[in-house]
């Protein structure tokens, strides 16, 4: 099977099977959704929705957060993977986005990339869902998945050119869609240590199954 052909199939079920897909984080703001976005680092999002749900009762935007201490903000995410580093991000964030955007969240990858605790992924996650930019986020569950589907080859060894990879193929008005199609696939289905393959409904386009 040509690779055309193979993202063309693929695409097409999600697009009927998942027309309307996002994040799973639960936010109310630009501003929330970096947050989480930036604790949802090798973590799960359910564990970030039990935690934000205070945090942000407390701390609703930038300028509260650039207030606070890293204890303080600690405190409340203390649950999380790593929350000494994410707790000193979030503050340092806050007080970026205070004296740089005056408290907005800037939406371009060069001035998103100047926030502490934030990286490609999460910069292209802000693009796509806040401001419904043609960006595409590659996480581990995107990059598993990409592979395993036989989307992008071996040589794509890099988040980065998993992404340069995808965006090749995939239309660009499906590219915000795209991240989350994989994402909730690798998430649901097609698992990283025993993948459901019983009941995955893309399994006979898959690379295992045709090269």
């Amino acid at each position: 099977m040509k690779k055309k052909e193979r993202y063309d199939l693929i695409l097409e079920h999600f697009r009927e099977k998942m027309p309307l897909v996002t994040t799973e984080l639960d936010f109310g703001s630009t501003f929330q959704l970096l947050v989480a976005v930036v604790l949802s680092a090798q973590c799960t999002d359910k564990r970030i929705n039990q935690v934000t749900p205070d945090l942000f009762a407390h701390y609703p935007d930038a300028q509260s957060m650039a207030k606070a201490e890293e204890e303080d903000i600690f405190e409340w995410i203390r649950s999380v993977s790593y929350p000494n580093a994410k707790a000193k991000h979030l503050v340092e964030m806050a007080r970026v986005l205070m004296e740089k955007f005056n408290g907005e969240v800037p939406s371009t990858l060069d001035e998103l990339l100047t926030l502490p605790g934030v990286g490609r992924k999460t910069a292209n996650v802000i693009q796509s869902v806040a401001f419904g930019k043609a960006t595409l986020a590659v996480d581990t569950h995107v990059f598993r998945v990409a592979h395993r589907l036989g989307l992008v080859s071996k040589s794509d060894n890099t988040p980065y050119k998993v992404e340069m990879a995808l965006t090749k193929y995939i239309p660009e008005e499906d590219i915000p869609n795209a991240h989350h199609w994989l994402l909730l696939h690798g998430r649901y289905v097609c698992t990283a240590r025993k993948p459901h393959c019983e009941k995955c409904e893309i399994e006979k386009y898959c690379a295992k199954i045709i090269s």
